[in-house]
């Protein structure tokens, strides 16, 4: 017997992510109609593979928490979601288009929260044993405002952690020579 060997995650949905639209001038099309709704983008997500948690109708908005494939890209995971819904939505409900406003809310949901690792960044001091430096406390920059980064169909912030350690952790550094470097 000869097996394969799997070259990709095709069959892992490890991305979930928390979508939101609304209607076109957030008008309340869906009050009455959210049972048909749910439905119907249960039916497109099933389509195309897209593994759909949960979907909260509301009148005039539509909330989703969805799980994707690493390959899909959520802006064309929304672009086929509010096509197909919007083209549904006009014919089994006879609205008139556009039924969905222009652009949508994306955020992506892990199993990691902020607080877990704030808190896990407050450790590494000691964890990496520069908590009692010989040289003067080490340097540690932290943006006053986080800064959002945009592009044409989305936001993010991006944030990182680093940890520069010497040979045997001796300390080197001291805070005006830690406040150039990340300068």
């Amino acid at each position: 017997m000869f097996l394969n060997p799997f070259t990709s995650l095709t069959w892992a949905y490890q991305l979930y992510y928390y979508l939101c639209f609304r209607t076109h001038r957030r008008r309340s099309l869906f009050e009455s109609k959210g049972a048909q709704l749910t439905e119907l983008v249960s039916g497109i997500c099933a389509r195309h593979n897209y593994h759909l948690l949960e979907c909260q109708p509301h009148s005039n908005q539509l909330r989703c928490l969805v799980s994707l494939q690493p390959h899909e890209p959520i802006s064309k995971v929304m672009q086929t979601i509010k096509t197909n819904s919007s083209r549904e939505c006009s014919q089994q409900f006879a609205l008139e288009k556009p039924v969905w406003a222009r652009g949508f809310l994306a955020k992506s949901v892990g199993r990691v929260r902020i607080d877990p690792v704030r808190a896990y960044l407050e450790q590494q001091s000691r964890h990496h044993g520069y908590d009692s430096p010989v040289l003067p406390p080490i340097y540690r920059y932290r943006a006053g405002q986080p800064v959002t980064l945009a592009a044409a169909h989305a936001s993010f912030e991006l944030n990182h952690h680093l940890v520069f350690a010497t040979c045997h952790r001796q300390g080197v550094f001291s805070s005006s020579l830690g406040k150039a470097l990340s300068e």
